[in-house]
C-alpha cells in the first residue's frame, strides 16, 4: 500500500516593496514555483483590498500552476504579514501602509477568492515567519531555544521553544518585540538598523550613504587606526574605508548590548540573524561575539534568506494546533 502524498499549501511573504509566492511541502518545507510582484508605494490608499486579494490569488495561481499543481489540489494558503494585524482573524490594523488593507476581513475575503472556507486561510507575525522557518528548515533546526532577528530598517524580533513560537514566558519580551524596548536613551531600533549605520558613517565621515555602499566601502583588512566621532576625516584613501569599518563595529557592540540585556535571559541556544545587513555579518558578527557576557548562543546566519518567511509560513500551517 503506497504512502499518502504529502499536502501542499500556498505561501505568501508580504513585504515592504514586494509579495512573494511558493507552494510549500509538507515534512520537508521545500519551496516550488518561486514567484513575485512588487506592491505600490507607500501612500497609494486606491490599491485596495480586492485589488490586494486579485494579486494573492494571481501569484498563487503561477506559484501552483509552476509545480503542475492544480488549485484544487491545494490544502489551503499561509500569509507571512507585517504588523500591526490581527493574526488570528485575518484583520490588518496597518495605518503606515497599504492603508486600503485596514480593518478589512482578509481571511474572509481570500478564502472567497479561492474558493475556499475561511479555515483554509492563515496569517502569521513575519519575524515569526523567518524564525519558523529557519526552525523547520535552516539553521535553527534541532536547537530548542532559539531567536530569530532580522537587520534592516528596523529590527524585527520572534523567540521559539521547542518549534513554537512563544510571546510571552521566562526571558521573553512582552510581545517577543525588541525594537521598542528603551536603550540608551532612545529604542533599540535606533541603535540596530541601517538608521543608525547611516547616521554614524555621517558622524565620522561627514557623508551620507546608502547601507550597502556602506559595506562595500568596509570590505577589505587595510590597516585602519582608533576613531572616534571627533577624528577628522583625512585625505587618506584609506579613511573612508577604515571609517566604514568603524561603524559596522559600533554596529556590531550595539548588537551585542542589546542581546546582552533583552535575550541573555532567555537562555537561547542558536539566534539566527537575517535581514539585508545580515549579508554583511563579517563587517559586524565579530565585534557582536566579543562583547556578548553572560551567555554563549551560537550566532548564525539564515541559510533560507529571503525564503525564510516563505517556509515559516508552511511550517505555520503544518504544525499549528
Amino acid at each position: 500500500m503506497s504512502s499518502p502524498k504529502p499536502q501542499s499549501v500556498l505561501v505568501f511573504d508580504v513585504g515592504g516593496s514586494h509579495v512573494s509566492a511558493a507552494v510549500c511541502e509538507q515534512e520537508t518545507y521545500a519551496l516550488r514555483g518561486l514567484s513575485r510582484a512588487p506592491l505600490p508605494a507607500d501612500g497609494k490608499a486606491h490599491f485596495s483590498a480586492a485589488s490586494f486579494c486579485r494579486l494573492i490569488h494571481t501569484l498563487g495561481e503561477a506559484a501552483a500552476n509552476a509545480c503542475g499543481a492544480p488549485l484544487e489540489d491545494i490544502t489551503g494558503a499561509a500569509l507571512a504579514m507585517p504588523g500591526p494585524f490581527d493574526y488570528q482573524r485575518g484583520i490588518s490594523k496597518m495605518t503606515h501602509k497599504l492603508p486600503g488593507l485596514f480593518d478589512v476581513d482578509l481571511k474572509s475575503a481570500l478564502a472567497a477568492r479561492f474558493h475556499w472556507p475561511p479555515a483554509q486561510v492563515r496569517f502569521v507575525n513575519d519575524a515569526a515567519a523567518f524564525l519558523l522557518g529557519e526552525v523547520g528548515a535552516g539553521a535553527a533546526k534541532g536547537f530548542s531555544r532559539s531567536i530569530g532577528i532580522t537587520l534592516g530598517t528596523g529590527i524585527g524580533c520572534a523567540f521559539a521553544v521547542d518549534g513554537r513560537v512563544v510571546a510571552e514566558g521566562v526571558g521573553v519580551p512582552p510581545g517577543g518585540e525588541i525594537w521598542n524596548l528603551p536603550f540608551d536613551g532612545a529604542t533599540v531600533e535606533d541603535f540596530v538598523s541601517t538608521r543608525f549605520l547611516r547616521k554614524q558613517f555621517l558622524a565620522l565621515t561627514g557623508l551620507e550613504a546608502e547601507v550597502s555602499a556602506i559595506a562595500d566601502a568596509a570590505v577589505g583588512d587595510l590597516p585602519c587606526p582608533e576613531l572616534s566621532r571627533d577624528s577628522k576625516p583625512s585625505s587618506d584613501p584609506n579613511d573612508a574605508h577604515c571609517r566604514a569599518r568603524q561603524a559596522f563595529l559600533d554596529f556590531g557592540v550595539n548588537l551585542a548590548l542589546v542581546l546582552n540585556r533583552h535575550a541573555a535571559a532567555f537562555a537561547p541556544d542558536v539566534i539566527v540573524f537575517g535581514g539585508g545587513i545580515s549579508r554583511a555579518s563579517n563587517l559586524f558578527l565579530p565585534a557582536t561575539r566579543e562583547a556578548l557576557e553572560g551567555f554563549s548562543a551560537k550566532l548564525a546566519i539564515s541559510e533560507l534568506m529571503d525564503e525564510a518567511p516563505l517556509a515559516g509560513a508552511g511550517v505555520r500551517w503544518f504544525t499549528a494546533p
